[in-house]
């Protein structure tokens, strides 16, 4: 039953209302379409969804835009050290064409001063372009990019100092994402012994957490929503956090249903509210995924909202409307 939170909850953030996707410090009146002379991009071919020729896909159709281009096609060893050189030869846009480790480790280091940012959907979850662009291939969202594209500011998060712009899963339902790695790498006895070890987990460690200065609270997992996919924060100004605070596997059947008929909100095991910066504890490290990618953070982890996190280049949103 715990595994309904990690996949439902990575279905909402995934998987924003398409009027409501890239709305991420984003004015539709606001935004300008920017003089792009020189372009870096970055390819995994390797990666989930970008094929053996996506580099040569991808130099076609930057040629046929005009601006001058440099696309590296990178071993998966050696993305960190392609990307960092591609924001050192300080272009007007990075694109990358990879997984959601490689969109974070872009839209980071580019930062909100830096170059443009266009991370295409070349991974498995593809959260960040995703929300970005909505459910679309690489190519479309290139092409809409190339020909339509604004300067659009998003809005972050970060958790013991590590960066994310989608949304955050802190707590034992994090431990899945592990289990679901190594069965998408094949390795079905690791899968399986990681997903006993989440079961076992899944009602025994609670969160204590504080937000925005406010009185501890336990939980059974913490989760941070940004502006760019949230529907309750839809002004720019802070982050959606809920607490899911299920003890029994009754009471995760109710909120697994209530995830996929959309009204988990108003579970009544679910507290939400909007924060700015707060704090969580657990007794050990603490497992958690942010954008898609599972990480271990330190026992003690510091909570910060940020209003500009990095400036993508995406298609101007087609509006903005109060989710639930």
């Amino acid at each position: 039953m715990p595994s309904r939170h990690d996949v439902a909850i990575i279905q909402d953030v995934a998987e924003p209302d398409a009027d409501r996707r890239g709305v991420g410090g984003v004015g539709g009146g606001g935004a300008s379409r920017p003089v792009l002379k020189r372009i870096e991009a970055v390819v995994n071919a390797a990666s989930g969804s970008v094929g053996p020729d996506g580099a040569e896909r991808l130099s076609a159709m930057l040629e046929r835009f005009g601006p001058d281009a440099h696309v590296a096609n990178a071993q998966p060893a050696d993305i960190e050290a392609a990307v960092k050189a591609a924001v050192a030869a300080k272009p007007d846009l990075l694109i990358v064409l990879a997984g959601d480790g490689t969109a974070g480790l872009a839209a980071r280091l580019c930062g909100p001063d830096g170059p443009l940012v266009a991370p295409l959907p070349g991974g498995t979850m593809n959260m960040l372009p995703h929300a970005l662009y909505g459910r679309v291939s690489w190519p479309e969202a290139l092409e809409a990019t190339l020909s339509s594209g604004v300067v659009r500011p998003v809005s972050g998060g970060e958790v013991d100092g590590r960066t994310f712009y989608v949304a955050a899963i802190l707590g034992a339902p994090a431990l899945w994402a592990k289990a679901r790695e190594a069965l998408r790498h094949g390795k079905l006895r690791q899968a399986w012994l990681r997903a006993q070890h989440a079961l076992r987990q899944a009602f025994a460690g609670r969160l204590r957490y504080a937000l925005e200065d406010g009185p501890r609270s336990k939980t059974e997992a913490l989760t941070l929503m940004c502006p760019l996919v949230s529907r309750a924060c839809d002004d720019d100004t802070a982050l959606e956090a809920a607490a899911l605070n299920v003890h029994h596997a009754g009471e995760a059947f109710r909120l697994g249903f209530n995830m996929l008929t959309g009204d988990w909100r108003r579970d009544p095991s679910v507290t939400v509210q909007r924060c700015c910066h707060g704090r969580a504890w657990a007794k050990g490290h603490m497992p958690a995924i942010l954008d898609g990618e599972p990480v271990r953070l330190n026992r003690v982890a510091e909570i910060r909202f940020r209003p500009v996190a990095f400036r993508a280049l995406a298609p101007p949103a087609s509006g903005s409307t109060a989710g639930e």
